[in-house]
């Protein structure tokens, strides 16, 4: 297939343009390589890519700029669209919360333009388990209402996935909207708990841990959230064809939202006890009170993940931490002897 992904320098981006080139399909590729975390890790990011396949054409572009969007894509025609490109982190919207509406809002709103003159197959569109806010009940289902998010991000997201379903009503675009759960992994953000757990520890500093360590979260390794992906993108939604009671299909449009998660809800305490056992030095802990716009627990349903990919989320954490753990320190060479000295 000819894919277009939004997003490749970035951390699911890179990981599922990997695969999919590694499965002789065709990925053009588009990302603005924000200064949001270390350009460079998105740069090596793209090269990689770049160096690893000829079916990888990459171009910078922001998504909000809809005229160099435009210039870039022009009438190329893709059988899929996936849209991973975004403003992301909870906490950052409260520090800068127009780059939200600039990247989520209006970079999407240019992207369902564009599959709606391009009239791909499919379109797969990245939300986020943000987007459940204060719902109490767990684990999240998709058809559980979404009406009282925490943070400009979540507010932004559920924009894009009201918008999308909107896009799928009006220009019969088939839509599939996935909210991830927690992703971790290696080639990870630098701004994402496991990155600063491990960063800290190695070098001997304390972590930050909120809400005094009462916090659960559904961790989804990474090569899983590429692997759910990769399946759905046969999963064409049709209006009108729900395979259950549970599904999230739109009555009136091909549109359905996804979780995309283990169905595993995990202390964070479990995630600092696997940080020290595989970095190997003891983890100091700084505990401090929860921070505004956080949740204390996630915990997806995967029930119509499996129905509909026959597939589940089910790496470990201990063993995706220590994945990760691996790649850190081989991406940041620290030295073998103050590895081995604890220093």
């Amino acid at each position: 297939m000819r894919i277009l992904i939004t997003g490749t320098a970035g951390f699911i981006g890179f990981h599922l343009a990997r695969r999919l080139l590694s499965e002789k399909h065709v990925v053009v590729g588009i990302d603005g390589l924000t200064p949001y975390y270390d350009v460079s890790l998105k740069r090596k990011r793209h090269n990689i890519l770049l160096s690893e396949s000829s079916r990888f054409t990459a171009h910078i572009v922001m998504l909000e700029d809809a005229n160099a969007l435009e210039r870039a894509i022009g009438d190329d025609k893709f059988d899929v669209i996936i849209h991973l490109a975004a403003q992301a982190g909870v906490r950052y919207s409260l520090e800068n919360p127009r780059a939200y509406v600039d990247a989520n809002l209006v970079g999407t709103f240019n992207i369902l333009e564009l599959a709606r003159k391009l009239q791909p197959k499919h379109v797969l569109l990245a939300s986020t388990s943000s987007v459940y806010g204060a719902n109490f009940k767990m684990p999240f289902s998709e058809t559980d209402r979404t009406d009282h998010p925490l943070t400009l991000y979540a507010a932004t997201k559920k924009a894009t996935e009201d918008m999308a379903h909107s896009s799928a009503h009006i220009w019969r675009v088939p839509i599939t909207a996935m909210r991830f759960f927690t992703v971790y992994g290696p080639w990870g953000r630098p701004d994402m708990a496991l990155f600063k757990f491990v960063k800290n520890t190695i070098e001997r500093k304390p972590i930050e841990v909120f809400n005094h360590g009462f916090m659960k979260r559904d961790f989804t390794y990474v090569g899983d959230i590429v692997e759910s992906i990769v399946r759905l993108l046969p999963c064409i939604p049709v209006e009108g064809e729900p395979i259950d009671a549970q599904d999230s299909l739109s009555p009136v449009a091909p549109y359905r939202v996804v979780n995309i998660g283990g169905g595993t809800s995990v202390e964070l305490t479990d995630l600092i006890d696997a940080v020290e056992s595989s970095v190997g030095i003891p983890v100091e802990r700084k505990m401090l009170d929860m921070q505004p716009g956080d949740v204390p627990a996630t915990w997806a349903s995967p029930a119509l993940l499996q129905e509909l990919t026959g597939f589940t989320p089910s790496v470990k954490l201990r063993d995706g931490v220590a994945t990760f753990v691996e790649w850190y320190r081989d991406y940041y060479r620290e030295p073998e002897e103050m590895r081995a000295a604890g220093e």
